[in-house]
């Protein structure tokens, strides 16, 4: 899953994407490294950031989805957004594909309802508070994996009494979370095979990595890799990054190796 940030705040890439013509060349450098879905949201999930309204959420993504109508219409798109208004209208107008809720419907109650009536492919992923406030002091009272493990838990009953079955899970590494945290999680990923649901790792040059190594995100390649690495050995199903290509190359390799 090939990462497009349409916004300008971004912790890595930041405004790099943030128009139409740059956009576009980027989803079709991403294809052409082999993402198979391409994942795009106008809303900044950093640490620390304010939540951008729904208008200006709206306003963002209209012109960008013309667009990729028009230029990528066999593409597998998945749209990363909370918001029920913006699922239904982009659904409906553009044929998003999947949508990726960075709160499992945390955000607003009329999530569920609205995967339900469209009868959509949902990833819920786990977030402690909100991305304005989830990095002041996460703490968890069982170890991290288990109380997560008890979160999916209680979203998945919820989703199934509404028919909603096309479940992925996403832990949310660093989404509330310290570095211990993450690192445990990263440890523990194969305990998620209990769920039964394919599994999404999004940790490509977060501060997981550029904290204990003591480098900013443009350094972080390698040590995403290696994390990237580590995650598809213990039973990750999608790879959430920004650099497609040294992805799809740990995706082939781990492959080979497992049917070796």
């Amino acid at each position: 899953m090939g990462i497009l940030n349409y916004t300008p705040n971004s912790f890595f890439d930041g405004g790099k994407y943030n128009n139409v013509k740059n956009a576009l060349k980027q989803i079709e450098k991403m294809l052409i490294d082999g993402a198979d879905i391409i994942d795009v949201g106008a809303i900044s999930s950093k640490p620390g950031s304010s939540i951008l309204s729904l208008k200006e959420e709206k306003e963002r993504l209209l012109p960008l989805f013309n667009e990729i109508s028009k230029n990528f219409s066999d593409v597998i798109f998945s749209l990363d957004t909370f918001r029920s208004e913006i699922v239904k209208q982009f659904v409906n107008d553009f044929g998003v594909s999947i949508i990726n809720d960075i709160s499992a419907g945390e955000l607003d109650s009329e999530m569920f309802k609205t995967i339900a009536d469209l009868n959509l492919p949902y990833i819920i992923m786990h977030m402690q508070g909100t991305p304005e406030n989830m990095q002041n002091n996460p703490k968890y009272n069982k170890p991290v994996e288990l109380e997560i493990i008890e979160y999916f838990a209680k979203k998945l009953a919820k989703l199934k009494l509404l028919g909603i079955n096309d479940v992925i899970i996403d832990p949310g590494f660093g989404f509330g979370k310290t570095l211990e945290h993450n690192y445990r999680l990263l440890n523990k990923l194969d305990s998620f095979n209990i769920i039964d649901l394919p599994v999404l790792v999004g940790v490509s040059r977060k501060s997981m990595i550029n904290k204990l190594l003591n480098i900013s995100p443009n350094e972080a390649l390698n040590g995403t890799t290696v994390i990237n690495t580590i995650a598809l050995q213990k039973g990750a199903n999608i790879l959430r990054v920004h650099d497609v290509k040294e992805a799809k190359q740990a995706v082939t390799i781990v492959e080979m190796t497992k049917n070796s």
